[in-house]
């Protein structure tokens, strides 16, 4: 077990529930942050128990970008040495986008730079109303580079295009406009929401959960051509003949619970 200095890491019933843990400092990633939160990921995608990973906050921000400190460190860095660091947070993104469980970020606060990445390699946002966005880093004669993959995926290129070059902050709404969350709430519904959210993903099979995570990221963006029809005919194939697949039918055409539910 991890002892964590800038998250809280718990377990309830099927729910993992990872938090950022430094209001002080608006949650902005360092060193330490990343670490931290690439490890709980490992240890909450290892539980058995857990079927579904919340990824919140505490404090007024979600995540600020990157801790001031941590930058006047790197404004020194070798580009080797610069390499390095950025791939730590990348691996850190990776971890949370490759997450073989279902990830909601429960977006209480604001969410800048380094933060928007976090936010966009989860699997499903839910925001407040009162958040603001903002990818910053042109004002500061630095790219999202690291974050990209993920916020593009999220918000889109054509959406992204503006808000890379500009680096204007954007509302909530303007967040649910483009793609970048799914839900925007007020603050006092954000956790009926996200349990909404949860009890929808624990009410589906586990493992049919788990394969629509992969075939998304199978099938987004590629090209309808043989190849990827002879992937998703081999892919429904492979889930009828599973244990879940043929106890799930079975149930529905039985009129019964199925097992994972039972």
């Amino acid at each position: 077990m991890t002892d964590y200095t800038a998250l809280t890491v718990e377990t309830s019933g099927p729910v993992a529930r990872i938090t950022l843990n430094r209001p002080d400092t608006r949650n902005a990633f360092d060193d330490i942050v990343i670490g931290e939160l690439a490890a709980a990921f490992a240890q909450a995608a290892a539980a058995p128990q857990a079927r579904v990973i919340v990824l919140a906050a505490n404090g007024p921000a979600f995540c600020a970008g990157a801790n001031l400190n941590w930058m006047r460190r790197a404004a020194d860095f070798t580009r080797e040495q610069n390499i390095a660091d950025a791939g730590g947070l990348a691996a850190m993104l990776r971890a949370i986008h490759d997450c073989p469980k279902p990830v909601i970020a429960r977006v209480q606060g604001d969410v800048y730079a380094g933060g928007m990445g976090l936010a966009a390699a989860c699997d499903i946002a839910v925001s407040v109303d009162t958040a603001w966005y903002c990818l910053s880093e042109v004002k500061i004669g630095l790219i999202p580079a690291t974050i990209s993959p993920y916020v593009l995926r999220a918000m889109g290129a054509r959406a992204a295009q503006r808000y890379f070059l500009t680096g204007e902050r954007f509302t909530a709404a303007e967040a649910l406009r483009i793609g970048f969350v799914h839900e925007v709430v007020a603050a006092d519904a954000l956790d009926a929401k996200v349990a909404d959210i949860v009890k929808a993903l624990t009410s589906a099979s586990p493992a049919a959960v788990r394969a629509c995570k992969q075939l998304v990221a199978d099938v987004a963006g590629q090209d309808i051509d043989d190849a990827l029809i002879a992937k998703t005919v081999q892919g429904i194939a492979d889930i009828r003949a599973s244990a879940e697949g043929r106890e799930g039918v079975r149930a529905f055409l039985e009129k019964r619970k199925p097992s994972w539910l039972a």
